[in-house]
């Protein structure tokens, strides 16, 4: 059959790298995008060559890189390495995070405050400055943030990792702008309730109550319900869409009874 369409929602071939790709969010995102002919650049603190191993396995393109996002030279070595070894970079998906509880008289506020900034903000900055020359050359650069409904709301005891959430829906409309006349797109997922690392401590009876009381579907995501909205929004189809803030949180953010 002839197609009547123009715009590609393939990703075959295109280098993407994947930040807290070890476990979650991130390596749901890095398998899927492997799974659409991605060649896929996996970085994190924990190593990630259990999840590059079981791309390639599957007969993927993977290679995995161990990174601190708070050692700023480290960003830009490990950055070249990955357009070193693939020859591009043509997605940024930029999705470490962790959060530590406390309220903001506590003792080691600031150091959380510090941290949680460091990690989930200006890591995000450093990644999108190191990267940038490459993404410039793709033709079709796309950069994903991942935010959180935290930054649209907000709980209590966490204010650090609300704050630095809430920053990056505002970096991620920025850039938005500031790259738009590049064709460079940038926009940021704000997850919900999901089953990750940072929701595992949770009891079940506690996560299954606060998704029936507080979700609109009733349930906490799995990680690949993330993933499949992330690749969508790199995908060179997405042109149009920019600057944006999707809350992937199964309707959390419009229930109000």
């Amino acid at each position: 059959m002839t197609r009547l369409s123009t715009l590609s929602r393939s990703v075959a071939g295109k280098v993407v790298i994947v930040t807290g790709a070890a476990s979650g969010i991130g390596r749901a995102t890095a398998r899927l995008f492997a799974d659409e002919g991605a060649r896929v650049a996996l970085l994190d603190m924990n190593s990630p060559q259990a999840v590059a191993d079981e791309i390639r396995a599957a007969g993927g393109d993977a290679a995995g890189w161990m990174l601190d996002l708070a050692d700023r030279e480290a960003i830009i070595r490990v950055v070249a390495e990955v357009a070193a070894h693939f020859g591009a970079i043509d997605v940024l998906v930029n999705n470490a995070g962790f959060s530590r509880h406390g309220p903001v008289d506590s003792e080691d506020f600031e150091e959380r405050w510090a941290r949680h900034l460091d990690v989930l903000l200006t890591a995000q900055v450093r990644m999108i400055r190191a990267a940038l020359p490459w993404l410039r050359k793709s033709g079709a650069g796309r950069i994903l943030n991942i935010a959180s409904t935290e930054g649209l709301g907000a709980t209590r005891f966490i204010s650090p990792y609300t704050a630095a959430k809430t920053a990056v829906i505002g970096l991620t409309r920025s850039l938005a702008v500031e790259f738009g006349p590049e064709g460079i797109t940038v926009n940021c997922i704000c997850p919900g309730p999901i089953n990750t690392s940072l929701t595992q401590r949770i009891p079940d009876e506690q996560k299954a109550e606060f998704a029936r009381r507080r979700t609109a579907l009733r349930r906490y995501a799995d990680p690949e319900e993330v993933a499949q909205m992330i690749l969508s929004l790199c995908l060179p189809a997405a042109s149009y869409v920019t600057g944006v803030a999707l809350p992937v949180d199964g309707g959390l953010t419009i229930r109000n009874a």
